[in-house]
């Protein structure tokens, strides 16, 4: 055998043993007559010593000549060390090496393969590979392991059964673009891979599953950015005979399980907030309430004077920054910049100090005096010291805008906090979104979606005033799952389809399965699925879901490691007839 003991287990306990180890090199120091040798593997790094004195020749040559990364097995005696480190778990032993092989030799790695490493992200997404033989990738792997196991055993004590949907199944025209997969077999004809298994697993209902999860991978085909990758993982979960309040209990045990199990914390309320109450409090569905600077809505006390790019909007608003009214003039021009850059919107902002002595001194003072800004004050909740900040225009962008002025304050204030988490359901959104040019209605979440029962006779008079029986559960300002109570009705599925611009034939060719399947004792249902990576990432206190994905894609969609996507032979485009004609 390679090894009997891995390189972080030996201690002050195992002085005298006979071992035998096996890893990389991870550094050579030749000192002439001693030559030291750190070993890692994934469970730590033990100090080996060639000693001239009481090695063989041979053996210590051979040694100081390692290359780093090479793969080594060596056999010897644990003593213990001269001088000990108390950082490492091996710090109070040395391994006197009598028996080395070199298993692999080893090129110079294209970067340090240490914590702090000297690699920039597309080097090491290169050889991501080597990446993961650092500490903090392999421990991110092995925090990922720990969640996942952890649900896993969660909801199988509670009765849910771990059940394998299809990848290969039919493109449907709602949610994000499909990737495709052409059928060789069937010639012109092509499956999609899915981007959530919800049909499946409705039907798993149907088939009296009772109770499904899997913790499953789904694509979509969309523009990406450090939290998003076209494949991803959810934790998928159904259950029957449920009402919503059932699903938010169950879930709300899972995540204060996983909280109290995998960082120690307690929590004891999810509080539930409406979706519109989100929006107008926070300018967001995924609000983070670690922290205040809710916002304030100033229309009526802010469009009764000639300032014309209020009196013209259709939504003031604005959020009280504590301790702000310590930015000095640059600092603000600064944020002003920050919500002009494209990727916010906003044409600019207003601001009010308010001052230790109880005065106001704004960026408006032309146009409004004390008396009006203590009223800006009252509304948005400002102190002396604070800072208001206020947008103007259009109630969405406006909201919008605010919202990321407001999380990019919270960063540099340094008031969010990894170490606190804060669960937040957001509850009734809106069935329906209507697409301002075409006037289309598209379902808010997907068409599976029940309406609230009592505003089931409002779909066809007033489908915009109609809300969903849907639910998202957020952490930290962030949507960490979202689900909703289905419809498990034909005819109410037929009238949803309706509504949505399918006409009866579409519809049968879309979805006739699951409309069949509803026919034969559908029972009540409903669901919810997390984003496994999202969910990992936040306990594990970082920002890019990558950091916890094995072999993630780049912005682009690429694989720079395996050099993916990638082109297909004459032979293979013949073979799954996709070759594209020129001349035609």
């Amino acid at each position: 055998m390679y090894r009997d003991h891995t390189c972080g287990e030996l201690n002050a306990a195992h002085i005298g043993n006979e071992v035998k180890l096996s890893g990389w090199v991870q550094k050579v120091r030749d000192k002439g007559f001693l030559c030291w040798v750190d070993l890692r593997d994934r469970y730590g790094i033990t100090q080996l010593i060639f000693d001239a004195d009481r090695s063989d020749a041979t053996i210590v040559e051979t040694a100081k000549n390692l290359g780093r990364e090479s793969v080594i097995s060596i056999s010897g005696t644990v003593l213990k060390r001269d001088a000990a480190n108390p950082k490492m778990a091996t710090g109070e032993i040395e391994i006197l090496v009598s028996k080395l092989e070199v298993l692999n030799p080893s090129k110079t790695p294209p970067f340090t393969i240490e914590d702090e490493s000297d690699g920039g992200d597309d080097l090491r997404a290169k050889y991501r590979y080597l990446d993961i033989r650092r500490r903090p990738v392999r421990n991110n792997l092995i925090f990922r392991h720990r969640v996942s196991m952890e649900v896993r055993n969660y909801l199988s004590k509670a009765g849910f059964i771990d059940v394998e949907t299809p990848y290969l199944i039919k493109s449907t025209p709602e949610g994000a673009r499909d990737f495709v997969v052409p059928s060789r077999m069937n010639e012109g004809q092509f499956y999609a891979l899915p981007q959530s298994p919800q049909t499946f697993k409705q039907l798993l209902m149907v088939g009296g599953m009772d109770r499904y999860f899997q913790i499953v991978k789904c694509f979509r085909d969309e523009d990406l950015r450090a939290d998003r990758q076209p494949e991803f993982t959810q934790i998928d979960c159904e259950m029957a005979f449920v009402e919503q309040e059932d699903i938010l209990s169950t879930f709300e045990g899972l995540t204060r399980h996983l909280l109290k199990e995998i960082k120690g914390v307690e929590i004891d309320k999810f509080p539930r907030m409406p979706y519109e109450e989100a929006m107008k409090r926070y300018g967001n569905d995924k609000p983070d309430i670690r922290f205040g600077m809710e916002f304030g809505e100033l229309n009526e006390v802010a469009q009764h004077k000639d300032f014309n790019v209020f009196n013209t909007a259709e939504l003031v608003v604005g959020i009280a920054v504590p301790g702000g009214n310590a930015y000095t003039r640059k600092e603000i021009d600064k944020l002003i910049d920050w919500v002009r850059r494209p990727q916010v919107g906003a044409k600019g902002m207003v601001y009010v100090r308010c001052n230790e002595d109880g005065s106001f001194k704004s960026s408006v003072d032309k146009f409004y005096d004390g008396e009006d800004l203590q009223k800006w004050a009252e509304v948005t909740g400002a102190k002396a010291g604070d800072l208001i900040c206020v947008l103007s225009g259009d109630a969405n962008s406006t909201r919008a805008q605010l919202s990321a002025l407001r999380m990019e304050l919270a960063e540099q204030l340094g008031l969010r906090n990894p170490d606190e988490f804060a669960p937040l359901w957001v509850v009734d959104f809106p069935l329906l979104e209507q697409d301002e040019e075409t006037g289309h209605w598209h379902a808010m979440h997907h068409p599976f979606t029940a309406p609230k029962p009592e505003e089931m006779d409002l779909l066809e008079s007033n489908p915009g005033a109609v809300h969903a029986n849907a639910y998202d559960l957020v952490l930290n300002g962030n949507e960490i799952g979202g689900g909703s109570i289905r419809i498990h009705d034909r005819g109410v599925q037929e009238r949803m389809f309706k509504l949505l611009g399918f006409t009866e034939e579409e519809a049968k060719a879309q979805f006739g399965f699951l409309m069949d399947a509803f026919q034969y004792g559908a029972p009540p249902h409903g669901g919810i699925a997390f984003g496994l990576d999202r969910l990992v990432t936040i306990l594990g206190g970082q920002e890019s879901i990558r950091d916890f994905i094995a072999f993630p894609k780049n912005n682009a969609g690429r694989d720079v490691m395996i050099d993916a996507p990638a082109s297909l032979s004459e032979d293979q485009l013949d073979e799954l007839n996709l070759r594209i004609n020129l001349q035609n």
